[in-house]
């Protein structure tokens, strides 16, 4: 059973993955505006993943005898700017997912819940592998710029990715 203090603190995480799961799918909403379908493509894989990690955190919750308190979400940006703003705001957000983790780390650590810091063990591990995904477009966006031709091909790259696969119980 977790404490109060615990199911709270996820509960507002489960909010933060909502709303992470709601920017990817705006961010490629914003992509197929802009006429770039692979950009697309990926930012909805990664919506779709953001919808796995909070059914998983959702899940948990329920597991330790918690209660789920969903949220409003809070509405994302309608655009983005150029491909290499849209990662680097990308980038930024893995970023900060990555501290809300900490955080809740270290209130696991604090509560003496060890479930929990078990738990939130997988979620540090994928804010490593979320945070270098993302680097590695966005170093090669950088290196193209604005040229079409690079541009056009790592769109190509990014519409290959495929629907993430479905998370261990």
């Amino acid at each position: 059973m977790i404490s109060e203090k615990m199911q709270e603190a996820l509960n507002e995480q489960v909010n933060k993955e909502f709303y992470s799961a709601y920017m990817y799918l705006a961010m490629s909403a914003y992509s197929n505006t802009i006429g770039l379908p692979g950009f697309a493509n990926w930012m909805r894989m990664q919506y779709e993943e953001e919808i796995m990690h909070v059914t998983k955190m959702y899940d948990y919750i329920q597991d330790q005898g918690g209660v789920v308190t969903l949220k409003a979400i809070e509405q994302p940006p309608l655009e983005y700017g150029t491909p290499v703003e849209v990662f680097e705001q990308t980038l930024e957000h893995e970023q900060y997912v990555t501290s809300l983790i900490h955080k809740l780390m270290d209130l696991a650590v604090q509560e003496k819940d060890y479930a929990t810091q078990t738990f939130l063990q997988w979620y540090v591990t994928e804010q490593v592998e979320e945070e270098a995904n993302v680097n590695d477009i966005l170093s090669p966006l950088r290196m193209v710029g604005e040229d079409k031709g690079g541009l056009m091909m790592i769109d190509q790259q990014l519409n290959g990715r495929a629907a993430p696969a479905p998370l261990p119980a």
